[in-house]
């Protein structure tokens, strides 16, 4: 009795070539990320033009690493702010978290606060660059960004997870955490797309 081989069905396999084509482009987004973050308060500009790139390449509208820089340029230009604001959000957090160690009154409350407000922050910031097109206010984006986070926490602890990810794969592996961030920018793409579609 000869057993019959199942050849693959050409739909399974597409499926499955989409998929690792979406993410080897989130692996090089992360890296263009990572690349424009160097001097740091370009890191929210940065994310939404990988963001904005990632959203192209799902809807196969194309895109290549000039239209990052475009976006890039148009996302820094207001969004410049955003990251200033959060490199003093972080440094704040940092003296908190420096308090609390040398045991002063009220330091660890003061550090648990920071971080937690810290790190809705970053979903928030996670969240406007996900929906964020040229022309559009960061301030409004922000805003909005805000509303969604508390109305629709499955999505925000989503991101969370994914930035937990990305510092414990530069914990791991410094260089490992450079493609998670483009995997971070995917999951904030999919956490609005999915919010949109409810």
């Amino acid at each position: 009795m000869r057993a019959t081989v199942r050849k693959p069905q050409p739909v399974v396999e597409s499926r499955r070539r989409v998929g690792f084509a979406v993410f080897a482009e989130c692996l090089l987004t992360g890296v263009w990320i990572a690349l424009a973050s160097v001097p740091v308060v370009t890191a929210p500009a940065a994310f939404a033009a990988g963001a904005r790139h990632l959203r192209r390449h799902v809807t196969q509208q194309g895109g290549d690493w000039r239209e990052f820089v475009a976006d890039l340029r148009a996302a820094a230009r207001r969004g410049w702010l955003v990251g200033l604001a959060a490199v003093a959000a972080w440094l704040a957090v940092w003296v908190d978290v420096r308090v609390a160690r040398a045991g002063l009154p009220g330091g660890q409350l003061a550090a648990a606060v920071g971080i937690f407000a810290l790190i809705g922050g970053a979903v928030i910031v996670l969240r406007a660059a996900a929906v964020w097109e040229p022309g559009r206010s960061w301030r409004a984006l922000l805003r909005e960004a805000a509303r969604r986070t508390a109305r629709t926490p499955g999505g925000s602890l989503l991101l969370v997870c994914g930035i937990a990810l990305v510092i414990l794969s530069a914990e791991f592996l410094t260089p490992l955490a450079v493609p998670v961030l483009g995997i971070l920018a995917a999951a904030a793409v999919a956490v609005e797309e999915r919010g949109r579609g409810r």
